[in-house]
């Protein structure tokens, strides 16, 4: 069987790569393609994922997304026709699903983002069945144009998909100082940048009172958030100017504040205790609260006490640990759903 994926993002690499060599261990011909974007290029190459790059990520602006979205699509479509799959294989990619329609493709969509509007209404109509984490229900999607037949959930949040197979053997190295890791939100994201929402505040106060007692490392996604960070607090904090893997930087901190929404649900299910800051509300953090694993803070005040708190309570610290290994624990792993997906 010949299957192409396009893979766009950090996350994208890490939910796909296991599937990606266990397909083309098993005798499948594998296309992955990607576009230029400074994490997954970077990501993919520390991960080992051999990827084709086609076209270059829009930013944030609303033409320059539609002319280099435009662009990607007419370059995308001339690789996928030499390439003559049998089966697509996106995360809700707006080009990739064009792509694959265009061309009479079959086409497996993974999405756990219904709130990312403008994706959704670009890929959810052309996607022959539409993979999604079991908190989300079928009306987030419905309204988008798919029929509730061909959504299928899997029991597990998308970053199963790679820590049940992540290497455990990592320590936690004694530092003088507990380490803050802190990630800024997808701000060229189009349900960010047309809301043109920021959680800039609240860092501010939260830097300003923790950052003599903890080392606090700051993860940006663009060149100008790097940028932005070291002008606006200086030797405050760490700013991480090459990309790193996550998961493993995650173990190596003591509290994660996410404004965005997979490496929350990673820290979380690392048992890390967790603070969400995203600038809106989602399903996945949703569930996250409610079960426990993340905290949610909605203004400056709340999220420094519960920084605070996090980083001395030991009582908390273990209990999240345990709490996290039960629930991952009984999660499946969507590569297995994703792999009998394209067996159908």
């Amino acid at each position: 069987m010949k299957i192409w994926f396009d893979i766009l993002t950090p996350k994208q690499v890490m939910f796909f790569r296991r599937a990606v060599n266990l397909l083309h261990n098993s005798g499948h011909e594998v296309l992955c393609t990607s576009r230029k974007y400074r994490e997954a290029v970077e990501l993919a190459r520390i991960k080992k994922l051999d990827l084709i790059f086609v076209g270059s990520h829009g930013g944030a602006d609303r033409y320059n997304k539609l002319r280099e979205g435009a662009c990607r699509t007419y370059e995308l479509a001339e690789v996928v026709k030499q390439f003559g799959p049998d089966v697509a294989v996106t995360f809700s990619s707006p080009e990739g699903s064009r792509v694959a329609f265009g061309l009479g493709i079959r086409h497996i969509g993974f999405n756990d983002s219904p709130h990312a509007e403008a994706v959704a209404k670009l890929t959810i109509p052309l996607t022959s069945k539409l993979y999604c984490p079991w908190v989300i229900p079928h009306a987030a999607w419905s309204g988008y144009g798919i029929a509730k037949k061909n959504i299928v959930h899997y029991k597990a949040l998308d970053p199963a998909a790679w820590l049940k197979h992540h290497n455990d053997d990592i320590e936690e190295v004694k530092q003088e100082k507990k380490r803050i890791l802190l990630r800024l939100e997808e701000s060229k994201a189009s349900y960010i940048a047309d809301k043109k929402i920021s959680t800039t505040r609240m860092i501010d106060s939260f830097v300003a009172k923790l950052w003599r007692s903890a080392n606090i490392v700051v993860l940006c996604r663009y060149e100008d958030q790097i940028a932005e960070v070291e002008s606006r607090y200086g030797n405050k904090v760490q700013v991480l100017r090459d990309v790193v893997e996550g998961t493993t930087l995650i173990k190596s901190t003591q509290l994660f504040v996410g404004a965005g929404g997979t490496m929350t649900a990673e820290a979380a299910l690392l048992g890390k205790p967790t603070i969400s800051i995203a600038p809106i509300q989602f399903y996945v953090e949703k569930y996250l609260v409610r079960s426990g694993l993340v905290k949610r803070a909605n203004n400056s005040r709340s999220l420094v006490r519960l920084g605070m708190k996090m980083l001395s309570d030991e009582w908390y610290i273990g209990m999240q640990k345990k709490r996290a290994a039960r629930i991952l624990g009984s999660m499946e792993d969507p590569t297995e759903r994703m792999i009998s997906a394209l067996r159908l």
